[in-house]
């Protein structure tokens, strides 16, 4: 399936993961829409997509985490950006890495905010337009961590175990429809993720790399072209990947 021309709607699109999801799009001839916070590090993101042959970008400054906000920046798309063909829900982030009883209530919030209801606000203001035209598709952006919680992460795993439901779930609400529903998961990604997590500890964060040739943005992002570009009959449901080096969020093999 042609991608050029299709309006595609990419959330946390400033970084990592959604930033390298937008220049693969751009690659195709896509018309992008781009939302994250962090409005200087998504215009970058734009110059770059249109470098590499995106249609047209449109950037809005969005904090998933306020349904009220994502609805009413759904609702006042000027016209020619308002028929959203693909959701690209990466928004997504991880606080902390602490036994659950010693947590930080601040860090839960943020991660179920953002991870959770972000995810369910989004794919709520964008998907009936989808039903209602008749086409489109989804994309959730979930994890290892959803498939096996590991020691000291308990409320991020939880958020991607959501994730995972939430996905399944769209995906038998929406049957009977032409719209379709894919999960990309993937294991250890070398974005800032972990400095997130460490609230800016390089230190700490380079440390969970160490021996491992992680995956890259990219390599997630060609994932999720090749899910959104197979036949309109396919729907390519879930797409679990890790580097070599890993075989669930709790086993690596490091080398020395």
């Amino acid at each position: 399936m042609s991608l050029k021309g299709k309006i595609v709607f990419i959330t946390g699109a400033s970084s990592g993961i959604g930033a390298a999801t937008s220049l693969a799009f751009a690659a195709e001839g896509a018309r992008l829409l781009l939302a994250a916070r962090r409005v200087e590090k998504l215009a970058e993101v734009a110059a770059q997509a249109l470098e590499r042959g995106a249609t047209a970008v449109h950037s809005i400054r969005l904090d998933v985490r306020n349904h009220r906000s994502v609805q009413n920046t759904i609702d006042e798309l000027p016209p020619e950006w308002a028929d959203i063909e693909i959701l690209i829900n990466n928004a997504g982030l991880s606080r902390g890495l602490d036994k659950l009883y010693m947590g930080m209530i601040d860090d839960w919030d943020e991660m179920i905010d953002t991870n959770v209801k972000g995810l369910l606000y989004v794919t709520r203001a964008v998907v009936p337009g989808m039903v209602v035209r008749g086409r489109g598709h989804v994309v959730n952006l979930g994890s290892t961590a959803g498939e096996l919680t590991y020691p000291n992460g308990a409320v991020y795993c939880a958020s991607k175990a959501a994730e995972r439901a939430i996905n399944d779930g769209l995906r038998q609400d929406v049957l009977g429809t032409p719209v379709r529903v894919t999960s990309v998961d993937p294991g250890m990604v070398e974005t800032d993720f972990s400095l997130v997590r460490f609230h800016g500890d390089g230190e700490r964060a380079g440390k969970v790399y160490k021996g491992i040739t992680p995956l890259t943005p990219e390599d997630v992002a060609d994932v999720i072209v090749w899910a959104v570009s197979r036949p309109a009959h396919v729907n390519i449901a879930r797409v679990l990947l890790t580097p070599v080096q890993q075989a669930n969020s709790l086993l690596f093999h490091r080398e020395p």
